[in-house]
């Protein structure tokens, strides 16, 4: 078994000089024999470690809020120009055509005594916002004729009634009882309609009525228009209705 002098000096450094090849001992500064001084070996450089930046839970769920608040505000503005008054926004419907006019009456049109004529239009599937609007003017078709009132005693009738009815609504008025309307103006020989549809499809009735007057023909001028938004495009509405008017249905 080696003795502990043995394991020390086995463990030791011997050095050696670079000059004159003299043997040193391992904590030696300077050659013995010819005095050069040792050289030592270099210590290795000291590695400064940069610390690392990691996105931890907290910087993640901020940019997460930032993306939640940014998609909020544009559905907002989305929102906000599909359903405000506002000019900017009405130019944004007709831009991307949410915001429709469809003619239902521009036609000048007699209405004889004793009768009426209607007009039958239908709500767009989808429709929202529905309105109808126009103007209409009744007069004598004998004053517009240009001859003479046969009796100048007799008070003038230029007067008309306009209703906007629902198809069951019509069913009971075309049969001579009272019923609920839309729009109902009055015996007036001029009136600007102005009235709110039901949103969603649907089939209505504009009516101009001479049933009260017993002998007078009236002539009237209308422009009458339903205005409404759909989200669906009116291309693509005609496209359905030509589908299944194909499959018969």
């Amino acid at each position: 078994m080696p003795s502990e002098s043995t394991v020390s000096s086995a463990t030791k450094v011997i050095l050696g000089c670079s000059k004159c090849g003299a043997t040193l001992p391992d904590e030696a500064q300077f050659c013995l024999k010819c005095g050069k001084p040792v050289s030592m070996p270099l210590k290795e450089p000291v590695k400064i470690e940069e610390p690392v930046v990691e996105l931890g839970p907290p910087l993640v769920k901020k940019r997460r809020i930032v993306l939640w608040v940014l998609l909020g505000l544009f559905l907002g503005a989305i929102l906000w120009a599909a359903t405000s008054d506002n000019p900017f926004a009405q130019g944004v419907q007709e831009l991307v055509g949410w915001k429709h006019d469809q003619t239902i009456l521009v036609t000048p049109f007699s209405v004889s005594a004793r009768n009426f004529r209607y007009y039958k239009f239908d709500l767009p599937e989808g429709s929202t916002n529905v309105s109808i609007v126009g103007q209409f003017t009744a007069s004598t078709a004998e004053k517009k004729a240009g001859s003479a009132k046969p009796n100048t005693s007799e008070p003038e009738d230029n007067d008309v009634e306009v209703y906007v009815l629902s198809e069951p609504a019509f069913a009971v008025w075309q049969n001579g009882y009272a019923t609920s309307s839309v729009y109902e103006s009055g015996r007036v020989s001029q009136g600007t309609m102005q009235s709110d549809l039901p949103a969603g499809a649907g089939v209505y009735y504009l009516i101009f009525s001479n049933k009260f007057s017993p002998k007078t023909t009236k002539s009237v001028n209308a422009t009458v228009l339903l205005r409404y938004k759909s989200w669906l495009p009116e291309s693509v509405r005609r496209m359905k209705e030509r589908f299944w008017n194909w499959v018969g249905l």
